[in-house]
């Protein structure tokens, strides 16, 4: 964890908000707060951010919509907050790119070990310019990358393209497509998932790990509803197919 993380908190509660900047601040993040979703929007515009923590319930925009637009110009990590009950605005969040999630409630530990966890997980955007077609090359050193018929996964570059053309995936998406891909033709459950994540925050019984599936298909697979990379078995976990077209 770099001690100089620049951390945007989108959050109204003005009482949680100056706990949460204290708290995070003598463990070493410069916090930027932000009450409200449009302000979020001019810090995410004029500074460079590392991570952003985002409530979901806003005074004047949806935190969702806020996540949303930030995924149209950002691959910054993002920590939701959420109060509801409800775990469809979860899996929503999920699906457009959040990159993991908190309900409130919440210990200030575990928010901290959630942010150093997302930061971990930080995508290096860099290889966004490579040319298509030119291919994924490990630095000296580093991991070669893995080659699956025309789909390709580079540790070192933390990304995977398809036909030469990059992946849209999360951080946290690429982590899992890399440990399904250096166990492929291995059946991975959740559990041996968690302990390949190093213990990083994945629940067994939480069912955001199938969302995070269902993303990684549609970007790695032909034809997301009929999976032959990243396959399903039933009551016992993921299988990556070691042989790929």
């Amino acid at each position: 964890m770099n001690p100089v993380d620049r951390i945007l908190l989108v959050e109204d509660d003005p009482r949680l908000a100056e706990m949460l900047t204290e708290y995070l601040g003598q463990s070493g993040f410069r916090v930027l707060h932000a009450p409200t979703g449009r302000i979020a929007m001019d810090h995410i515009a004029a500074s460079e951010i590392d991570a952003v923590i985002l409530d979901l319930m806003l005074p004047d925009m949806d935190g969702l919509d806020v996540c949303r637009q930030l995924r149209a110009t950002s691959d910054v990590p993002v920590l939701m907050l959420t109060a509801r009950g409800d775990a469809i605005d979860r899996i929503v969040g999920l699906e457009i790119g959040a990159d993991d999630y908190l309900p409130k409630p919440f210990e200030p530990r575990e928010l901290l070990a959630r942010l150093r966890a997302i930061l971990r997980r930080r995508v290096d955007v860099r290889h966004l310019d490579t040319p298509p077609g030119a291919g994924l090359r490990a630095q000296p050193g580093q991991d070669e990358f893995l080659r699956f018929g025309r789909l390709e996964v580079d540790p070192a570059a933390h990304a995977a393209r398809l036909d030469g053309v990059p992946c849209e995936l999360t951080a946290y998406q690429f982590d899992l497509l890399l440990v399904l891909a250096k166990h492929a033709g291995r059946v991975l459950s959740r559990d041996a998932l968690m302990d390949l994540l190093k213990g990083e925050p994945l629940e067994a019984f939480d069912r955001s790990i199938d969302v995070h599936m269902s993303r990684i298909r549609a970007a790695v697979e032909d034809d997301p509803k009929k999976p032959r990379r990243i396959i399903t078995v039933r009551g016992a976990g993921y299988l990556f197919a070691k042989v790929q077209d």
